[in-house]
């Protein structure tokens, strides 16, 4: 659950480049090198569970944000950013 400010946000593609067409994953155009040892070449790479955790509960986040979905939608804030989103006042929530 995010505002409408960081769904702009989420548009991110994880894999952007497509087949064969200057990508990075081929071996044409000096993309992947062949016999290539990927422990001693690694660089910088995505991964999909980042060191961001939630506030609150110390979950593990999967975008970039402050809270994790479930504190998100209990607090009725965006996942994001934390501005408020929902008034959650006569909903009936429980922790179980």
């Amino acid at each position: 659950m995010v505002c409408e400010k960081c769904e702009k946000k989420l548009t991110k593609v994880i894999v952007p480049d497509k087949w064969k067409e200057g990508a990075s994953n081929t071996n044409e155009g000096g993309g992947r090198k062949i016999n290539e040892n990927k422990l001693l070449s690694k660089k910088k790479r995505w991964t999909p569970y980042g060191n961001t955790k939630c506030i609150i509960c110390k979950q593990q986040v999967h975008q970039d944000g402050k809270y994790c979905h479930t504190c998100a939608y209990s607090k009725g804030v965006c996942a994001m950013c934390g501005k408020q989103v929902l008034d959650t006042k006569l909903y009936k929530q429980s922790n179980v």
